[in-house]
């Protein structure tokens, strides 16, 4: 069974994209698209039915060079069947959304073969990322990380005809390589010193690491710490945490359904499940794990504040979605592994029906995805409002006070906010519940704008705005049943107490024995339970304070503080920087290279040669041919005379 839902995208991804042709451009799709819903049923019966112990399933032999023996296996746990229905069941729904939203594409309608590749890229996208979560070794990790990264860059840049796409696609193929160096080096390191790239092995040695040291960079390391380290630094840019997260944003040039699958279940939740994989050697890295916490704190904060400006709806939900990331990590840092899952499941649901939600309103709006040309989109597209409403509901946190009745988010969010204060970290408290009030302001500032209010924009546009077709809705309908139910459903086995997480998890996450946050969280002051309600309600009101009640309010803002205005709208000038201190200088050597060693050296010199020495030798050893008998031999002569006296002079004649 688990074999059938790791290869079967793979199979779908083969014949829509090598096959197509053969089996019509029509029947390719939907292969694809019904082997991704078994993969996603068959997930579920994974997912229901396992009983928390740690089984392996081996399908071949991979590498078997000296110590390094690894096979290509399965692992199958409770952390890997958590990931395997969040990426198959978003997966499949993005899989039929796509039947409508890419129907009529306008970018490529006159290449028959764009959908049946972004179909075969959409399945190669899943097969990596299941290769990563079930995967029993650190090749396999790497392989389906880097697979993930590959597939990536091809679905941003679909639209290649379309240069700010191609740009985005570079761009986030060389931000996840900075990170993936990390990660590399923490694999190296960690087989240097384990002699082993299984899973088991290493966690068993993770003891032994925190009482290493190791040299690394001129200066001694304690291992634990520096492999550590290494693999969330690979966590930062695949996850879009602070400093990595330039990417994230940019992303959006891809079609719609892309950025859901991106942002929701698969690429971006990857470091999250490799820092919950790897909790045996996380839990004796306070040093590190403290770090992660600092990071997963600025993100969620710089992303909401970015988030508050933004005018594209694709834009607002992916600075979302890298904020919400940041609380996973707070989790994940301080050492609720569960409560990060618990809300890598949540959001999974609520930020692709989100996602897809924005992709309908741009569908029906002729690929219009500014908001400020949006406005009383309710009625037009009454469907697609309900839907992004729950999601937003979801995000923002709505529920009763005090109890575990909520929708998705609520539920979830609460509980790492809870259990950052019981941890002691109060400045992450502080920030995450900063970062809940901007994420209701600005997750009711999308909806305010873009379904109330008067139309604004293109008259015509407005005019002829129209509902999703089916295929589109029904997605949307079953995120729905996520959104609002996956918090109340999953709240017991994933933060109901210390035991209950532990026996559901069972070996597939590590805590410590003295690590009992998650029963401290719960008795936390009931000030500190009710303060992300509190914030919620705060931005909710402030949005519509300046999007419903006066919308003048926004403008005279930024005319106003127009330096923090262009501050935030800029993205704290965090590309800027990046171009000045990275992409310029590189730039300059690469053309110094080009023109002075390329140009210069090589051509000049080649050049220089063919055009000078070469010539002139020819023409003498054109005049040395004369054609006279006497000419030759005295040459015959002169060189005996040159090897005799080369030999005497030499001492070889002795």
């Amino acid at each position: 069974m688990a074999t059938i839902v790791l290869l079967a995208p793979l199979v779908g991804a083969i014949i829509a994209g090598l096959f197509w042709r053969v089996t019509g451009e029509k029947p390719a799709q939907i292969i694809a698209t019904a082997l991704l819903f078994l993969s996603a049923i068959l997930s579920w019966v994974i997912f229901l039915s396992h009983d928390g112990e740690v089984t392996r399933v081996t399908l071949m032999r991979w590498i078997d060079s000296g110590t390094l023996v690894g096979d290509w296996a399965i692992r199958l746990d409770r952390l890997t069947a958590v990931m395997l229905i969040v990426i198959t069941t978003v997966s499949a729904l993005v899989h039929l959304y796509s039947f409508g939203y890419m129907a009529h594409d306008s970018h490529f309608n006159d290449d028959e073969s764009y959908r049946p590749r972004f179909f075969a890229y959409l399945s190669l996208f899943t097969f990596a990322m299941l290769m990563l979560v079930t995967g029993d070794n650190l090749v396999q990790l790497f392989f389906g990380w880097e697979g993930v990264g590959l597939a990536s860059y091809l679905l941003i840049g679909f639209y290649f005809r379309k240069q700010s796409a191609g740009a985005a696609a570079m761009k986030a193929f060389i931000v996840n390589r900075v990170g993936d160096m990390g990660l590399i080096i923490a694999l190296m390191i960690t087989f240097y010193l384990v002699d082993s790239i299984a899973y088991d092995d290493v966690f068993a040695a993770a003891p032994m690491l925190a009482e290493t040291t190791v040299s690394f960079l001129w200066t001694e390391w304690n291992a634990a710490n520096l492999i550590a380290f290494l693999l969330f630094v690979g966590a930062m840019g695949k996850s879009a945490q602070l400093l990595l997260h330039t990417w994230l944003p940019d992303a959006m040039e891809g079609p719609t359904p892309v950025s859901a699958l991106i942002h929701a279940a698969t690429m971006v939740t990857a470091g999250v499940f490799l820092v919950a994989r790897f909790s045996p050697l996380m839990e004796y890295t306070p040093q590190v794990t403290t770090f992660i916490v600092l990071v997963g704190a600025l993100t969620a904060f710089f992303a909401a504040t970015v988030g508050l400006v933004q005018n594209d709806i694709k834009r607002v939900i992916a600075y979302s979605t890298c904020s919400q990331l940041g609380y996973m990590f707070v989790a994940a840092g301080i050492g609720v592994y569960s409560v990060a899952m618990f809300h890598l499941l949540t959001h999974a649901f609520f930020k692709a029906m989100l996602f897809l939600g924005a992709g309908s309103v741009i569908h029906g709006m002729h690929h219009e995805q500014d908001m400020r040309n949006y406005g009383g989109l309710r009625k037009k597209l009454p469907m697609t409002y309900y839907a992004m409403l729950i999601g937003t509901l979801a995000i923002t946190g709505v529920g009763i006070p005090l109890t575990t009745i909520g929708l998705a988010g609520f539920v979830s969010k609460d509980a790492i906010i809870e259990s950052a204060f019981a941890a002691g970290t109060t400045y992450a408290f502080w920030i995450l519940v900063i970062a809940a009030l901007m994420t209701s302001f600005y997750s009711w500032r999308l909806m305010f704008m873009t379904f109330f209010g008067t139309p604004r924009g293109d008259k015509h546009t407005h005019e002829h705005a129209h509902e999703s077709p089916l295929v589109m809705l029904v997605p949307l309908a079953v995120l729905a049943v996520g959104a609002v139910l996956s918090g109340m459903v999953f709240y017991g086995p994933f933060f109901g107490s210390t035991e209950a997480v532990r026996e559901y998890f069972g070996a597939s996450i590590f805590l410590l024995p003295e690590n009992d946050l998650i029963h401290d969280a719960h008795y936390v002051p009931k000030w500190v339970k009710a303060a992300p309600f509190v914030a919620m309600l705060l931005g909710l009101g402030l949005a519509w304070l300046f999007y419903l009640r006066n919308t003048e309010l926004p403008k005279r803002l930024a005319e106003t503080f127009p330096g923090a205005y262009q501050f935030l709208l800029n993205k704290w000038y965090f590309d800027e920087i990046y171009d000045a201190v990275f992409v310029r200088p590189a730039k300059a050597i690469g053309t110094f290279l080009w023109k002075k060693g390329d140009g210069g050296t090589i051509d000049g010199g080649i050049n220089g040669l063919a055009m000078g020495i070469i010539p002139m030798l020819t023409r003498l050893a054109g005049r040395a041919q004369s054609g006279f008998v006497y000419h030759y031999a005295f040459a015959m002569v002169l060189g005996i005379v040159a090897i005799v006296s080369f030999v005497t002079l030499g001492g070889g004649a002795n």
